[in-house]
């Protein structure tokens, strides 16, 4: 593999962004226990019938739906290369809104590696880009939100040391494809 280079993109090739899959295999879930005074804990189970989970599916847009929902002048959007070949992209929002007005805070809203790509080491590239920018907008920690479908992602996250702030079990009702999913919110101090 050709050495990966991070560049700092503005929002006119959010749509080239949005052409890096993000699509993966769920294979495997994780559950949630409640183990008493023990707290909660978290073990992962195989699914009996793998199946393909594609995040730009579930509303046909891909990334470019966020300009229609909020104003992405400062997020940082970052697209990996290989070659001049796109294989990797994060969207972080920078002192983001959560209850009260709370610019320590900066959420990551996306971060992809093109399946032929991952466990190369690009998505912890991309994650390390993030956090020189927020760091730069004074944020202290990165709120990062994926579901108990993302095993893998989970996986990540807990390697670079992000802590799990949240478990929400009903965050989808109302929305079938995803009801059955559980929101699980990470927290990285930058």
């Amino acid at each position: 593999m050709s050495p990966i280079e991070i560049r700092k993109c503005n929002l006119n090739e959010l749509q080239m962004y949005s052409k890096i899959p993000i699509a993966f295999q769920v294979e495997s879930i994780y559950q949630i226990k409640a183990n008493g005074t023990r707290g909660i804990e978290l073990y992962e189970e195989k699914v009996k019938n793998p199946y393909i989970k594609d995040y730009d599916a579930v509303k046909g847009e891909g990334p470019t739906r966020w300009l229609k929902r909020f104003d992405m002048s400062n997020w940082g959007i970052f697209r990996a290369f290989e070659d001049e070949t796109a294989v990797g992209g994060a969207i972080v929002a920078p002192g983001i809104y959560l209850g009260d007005l709370d610019k320590r805070f900066s959420q990551l809203f996306d971060i992809r590696v093109h399946p032929e790509k991952r466990r190369y080491g690009i998505g912890t590239l991309l994650l390390s880009a993030v956090t020189d920018y927020v760091q730069q907008q004074s944020c202290k920690y990165l709120k990062i939100e994926t579901q108990n479908t993302n095993v893998p992602a989970c996986k990540f996250y807990m390697k670079r040391g992000c802590d799990l702030g949240s478990i929400e079990r009903y965050a989808y009702i109302g929305y079938p494809e995803n009801e059955q999913e559980v929101r699980l919110v990470w927290y990285l101090s930058i």
